[in-house]
Order: structure tokens, then sequence, then C-alpha cells
């Protein structure tokens, strides 16, 4: 794996060449195949992390273990085509979080044996959160509690590491995983000070824990530079405002790693890499873009087949099974129904993955079968696809189209990070 590459963009930024790599935070096959795929095309390294709720020893809510997130990339990255050694496999917010109604030992305990999976299974890239309370915590935790947790997770990652140098990503100012909860309209940037603190207690809190070698791989401080999604809304990135934290960073010998910079514009995201926020998390955007080309594929089987069975099978589906949704999507039952299928917060992911939602897709698929679509149904139902087909480079099939709808917003990230 190359996790070296992510100490190079460091180099590469110090020195007035900056790069940055896309974090693909999503479990889903199509979203997995699309970025190994197009990561075989340009020959570079490809940065897929898997987060604490999502995948841990005890399953998460996709079902997966650490290990089996790994095999089912291997085994995407083999049937696209796509070199592993040019493979990074990150975890993404590994501390206490799903335990957190435990007291903190207890939690902790879990937090260790979820860092301890991750590492023997060979995720090179580990952002360390003990940011949260846990049940018998007084909060808000002091940075000095923080950072001791931490190291103390590093210490077992360290212990579990299957024979590679793990690099870390550290940071206290967490946005919440998944986008806002609700509208948002400004946010409060990560000060420069709260920044330098942050890394030099962390370092402190390293050496304290005798990981005086890791220190040099802590290779990324998570921050706030003014970007965030809610259910309806984007707030974009402002170079001005964030100036004084990207020009901090030069005294830190890091890369700062930005979350929650779905749907961006392309001019922003290149912004962000310029100013030093060299990873940008990237998971709901993709499986938006996917839900918009499996709906317009819907739409399309209606008029070639007569039935359109997929909208109304994800609405029952949903109503059925409200859990992840009901918490976060507020107002009339017109607004609530429409943010479970078009929210910017994408709340509808964490439903592809049901056997209920997947049979639904495998119905769809199966009524266009591989035939070609029409291209003025792409043109009415898949806009954003339709220049591809003109041209010949998308494959006018409804696979290769959803597929294409994911490497569409790829290659915004995939430019930004990669300037000419």
């Amino acid at each position: 794996m190359q996790t070296s590459y992510l100490s190079d963009l460091i180099t590469a930024h110090d020195f007035g060449n900056p790069k940055g790599i896309a974090a693909i935070c999503s479990a889903h096959p199509i979203v997995l195949a699309a970025t190994l795929a197009q990561g075989a095309k340009s020959d570079r390294p490809v940065l897929i992390e898997a987060t604490c709720n999502q995948v841990n020893q005890d399953g998460g809510y996709t079902g997966m273990t650490p290990a089996d997130f790994h095999a089912r990339v291997h085994q995407s990255a083999q049937s696209e085509g796509f070199d592993t050694n040019n493979l990074i496999l990150g975890g993404d917010h590994l501390g206490p979080n799903p335990w957190r109604h435990l007291p903190a030992a207890q939690a902790m305990d879990k937090a260790k044996a979820m860092v301890a999976a991750y590492a023997a299974a060979g995720f090179g890239k580990i952002h360390l959160d003990t940011s949260m309370a846990c049940a018998d915590d007084t909060a808000p935790l002091s940075e000095e509690v923080i950072t001791t947790r931490a190291a103390s997770l590093a210490t077992v990652a360290e212990d579990h590491a299957a024979g590679q140098n793990i690099v870390y990503v550290i940071g206290t100012e967490v946005p919440v995983p998944g986008g806002a909860t609700e509208h948002v309209e400004t946010l409060t940037l990560t000060s420069p000070t709260d920044a330098a603190t942050t890394v030099g207690l962390h370092k402190e809190a390293f050496r304290s824990a005798g990981l005086g070698k890791a220190i040099d791989r802590i290779v990324s401080l998570v921050v706030q530079p003014g970007v965030e999604f809610g259910h309806e809304n984007v707030v974009p990135y402002a170079p001005v405002a964030a100036a004084p934290l990207s020009q901090a960073r030069k005294n830190m010998g890091l890369i700062y790693e930005a979350h929650s910079t779905d749907y961006q514009s392309p001019e922003a995201l290149a912004a962000l890499v310029n100013d030093g926020f060299a990873i940008l998390k990237v998971g709901p955007w993709l499986t938006f873009a996917l839900r918009e080309a499996l709906y317009g594929l819907d739409a399309i089987a209606q008029e070639l087949t007569g039935v359109a069975s997929l909208q109304s099978g994800m609405e029952n589906l949903m109503i059925a099974h409200p859990e992840h949704w009901q918490g976060y999507y507020h107002g009339s039952a017109d607004n609530q129904r429409l943010q479970r299928h078009f929210s910017y917060s994408d709340r509808i992911r964490y439903y592809w993955a049901t056997s209920e939602a997947e049979a639904l897709v495998q119905d769809l698929i199966a009524r266009l079968a591989d035939k070609p679509i029409p291209e003025t149904l792409i043109s009415q139902y898949l806009p954003m696809a339709w220049p591809g087909v003109m041209s010949g480079a998308q494959d006018p099939t409804a696979a290769a189209l959803l597929k294409g709808s994911v490497q569409r917003v790829l290659t915004i990230y995939d430019q930004a990070c990669n300037p000419l």
C-alpha cells in the first residue's frame, strides 16, 4: 500500500506543488467498482475509507468487519484491473463513538478492539477520533483526555500493524459524519492557534505513550475549513476566510484533511487542495449521483417497459424501516418524503445494501437488460450522461450508466487533486 504517498503530499505542498487525494467513503459495490476502474485508468493511488459505525469488529451497519471490507475492496480491485499496490485503505473516526453510551473504560476497550481489527486487516491510514464523551464522562472532554485516549489507540494500532507503517490523522474539530442535520448558513473555522495546540498535544501524548517513532507518521490534521452541507443546502468554500488556517499549516509539517467536501464546485475543491486541505473526504455525493442515475433509469424503464418500481419500492422500504432517517428529516410529511429521496445528506444510502433494495435494483437492471438505451431517453432522464454517450465515451447500457454517474463526480475530485 502507498501510505507513503500521503507523506509525499506534505513535501509537494511545502515545495509549492500542491496536490491532493480524494478519500472515498463508501461501501457500495458500484461506487467501489467505479472508483477502482477510474484508478486503474489513471494509474494513481486510490484511498478508500470505512467509518467506525459502518465497519467494525461487531459488523457495523454494513455487517462487515474490517477484514470483510478489505476483502470486498480487493475483490473489486481484481475485477476492475486495479493494482492493489496503489491502494490505501483508511479507517475514519476510529474511537469510542459506536459505544459512547457505555462508561468510558468499556467504550475504549471496544474502540481498542476495533483499531486492532483495522490494523490487522491492513488498513494503513487511521483517523484517531476520541473527541466524544462517553456515559460517565463530563462533557466537553478536555484536549488532554482526548489526546491521551488517541495515543492509547495508536499504541494498539502499532501493535497490530501487520508489518506496515501506519500513518495517522488526528483532530478534535471533527464535522458530523455524513453532513449536518439541518440547514447550515455559516460555520466556525478552526483557528490556527487551536490547530497548532491540537498537533502539539497529540505529539506530546504520543511521546508519553512511547510512540516517538510514530510521531513522524502523523500526516494530517482534520480541521473545519468552512465547508459543509445540510439536507437542502451547501456552504461553499471561501478561500479568503480560510487563509489564516491555510497559512498556519506550513509550520506544522503536515497537510489538512477536510471532511464534508461533497457538492463543492470544481473551483472550490481545487482551491481547497491549493490551500493545503489535501485530503478531501467524499461519500454522500457519490451515492447521491448513483441514486440520481437509478431513478433516471427507473423513469426510462417506465417508458420502455411500462413498469417503474424502484422509487416507489424504496419509499415503502424507508417507511417500513425509518430508523435511518426519522431522527434527521423534519417538517411536513411532503417535506420528509422529498428529503428521504433527494436530500444532500442522502440517508437513503443506508438502505441500498438491504436485500429488499438489492432486489429492486436487480429487477430494474434485468428489465433494461444489456441493450443500448435510446439516446433521446438518456437526454431526457440522464442529461448528465448524454454528452458522453454522444461522444462515444459513455456506453449507453444501464450498468455502464450507473458506473459513469459515480465516475463523473470522481473526475471532479481527480482534476482538483491533480492540477495540470
